[in-house]
């Protein structure tokens, strides 16, 4: 009788023992997490996307923690005001990596910062995914550790201009804030303006801390271009059309970088933001992997619609998190060998890097500020609104 309970009992026995087991293992996996390193802009001239960026990664923090962890451990993120410097985030990189011993990286916003980051991973030999930057300037460094998720600067406005072209507009006035993402943008402009017939009438590099946006606008006007392309981010790109309106400056176009793509340029803009476009890594009414359900949390989350800061933030989380998955393991060498071979759809769309970590599986997207909502608009297969050109003239508003 007693052999018999006793069989009876085994199963239970091992099910127990299994249920001790799995909560040893909870506990102490809760007690070393994962910790992910970055640097964020939350003070200085990338405060406004480098704080959605943030918000991005958070929200993939928060999900990997719902659902159950990453190798059965939580994640922690591990973050450091960067203050829009490259120098801080350079050194406040090699402390996440010295001091704090961080687990993974993932980069800072913008292209500048992130060249000065990518040079301290490469000294440790440290894979991080670049989620906030495209300029190739960093992919051309013959680093082994830096991998991107946005597509490259040289080709953010290639759509655009084909656009722009085909609906009979001839020259450009150009112009760029004087660092790495805008440079770029301005060169691959120069370039895809040629290939497409187009004739640039200025050419002006700017600084973002001491630009004379009256005399930039003057100059545009005085060149009369149809097109005028803006290398920006929010606090120029607003400039530039607050003075363009206060010259009566009225090209047939006018499209920027970044600033469009945020909810502060048309809260500041108002009914003066219609009409331009912008041109955008990511939109949540296209086509994309997860982007009305990604779209509908984030704002139950945070309170504002998900930008394409936001969505840079995610989706460069999800590329980490695929790899290390992929790998089974924290492993550098394996995580290096693994992002740099892998295919993936993230929240952003494909990604697939070149021997170099330069992003080649994505595009970009043409947004337009109509009756202000900022809707899609490029590629056509994808709109939810036809582009509308010519820009309606400020004297006819």
């Amino acid at each position: 009788m007693k052999q018999t309970l006793a069989k009876m009992l085994r199963p239970l026995f091992y099910l127990l023992a299994f249920a001790v087991l799995l909560l040893q293992q909870q506990v102490q996996a809760a007690g070393e997490p994962i910790r992910v390193g970055m640097t964020v802009s939350l003070t200085g001239q990338y405060d406004v996307p480098g704080k959605v960026q943030l918000q991005g990664v958070e929200m993939w923090v928060h999900d990997i923690n719902q659902r159950g962890a990453l190798l059965g451990r939580p994640i922690k993120l591990v973050y450091y005001d960067d203050k829009s410097d490259p120098a801080t985030s350079a050194r406040l990189y090699e402390k996440l990596i010295v001091q704090d011993g961080v687990d993974l990286l993932l980069g800072p916003y913008g292209s500048d910062l992130t060249l000065a980051a990518a040079a301290v991973a490469e000294k440790h030999n440290f894979p991080m995914v670049a989620t906030g930057a495209a300029s190739g300037e960093i992919w051309a460094q013959g680093y082994r550790n830096i991998f991107g998720v946005d597509a490259e600067a040289s080709h953010y406005m290639d759509l655009l201009i084909e656009s722009a072209a085909g609906a009979g507009l001839k020259t450009i006035a150009l112009v760029y804030a004087d660092s790495g993402f805008p440079r770029q943008v301005a060169e691959g402009v120069r370039t895809e303006a040629r290939r497409r017939g187009m004739q640039i009438v200025f050419d002006k590099a700017y600084s973002q801390t001491s630009a004379d946006y009256a005399s930039l606008v003057q100059g545009m006007k005085s060149a009369n271009p149809d097109l005028v392309i803006g290398g920006t981010y929010v606090d120029d790109s607003i400039a530039i059309v607050r003075q363009a309106k206060q010259l009566d400056f009225s090209p047939k176009a006018f499209a920027f970088t970044v600033g469009p793509a945020l909810k502060r340029f048309v809260d500041e803009l108002g009914a003066d933001a219609n009409g331009i476009l912008g041109v955008v890594a990511w939109m949540r009414s296209a086509a994309m992997p997860m982007a009305m359900d990604f779209s509908y949390r984030y704002k139950a989350q945070f309170g504002n619609n998900a930008s394409v800061q936001s969505a840079l933030g995610y989706g460069g989380a999800q590329v980490l998190e695929a790899a290390v998955r992929l790998v089974g393991s924290l492993d550098k060498d394996a995580l290096r060998k693994q992002l740099g071979e892998m295919k993936f759809h993230s929240l952003l769309g494909r990604y697939e890097v070149d021997e170099t970590g330069k992003q080649i599986g994505k595009s970009t997207y043409v947004m337009q500020v109509q009756n202000g909502f900022r809707l899609l608009v490029l590629p056509k297969y994808l709109q939810d609104s036809k582009v509308e050109y010519p820009f309606t003239p400020w004297s006819e508003r």
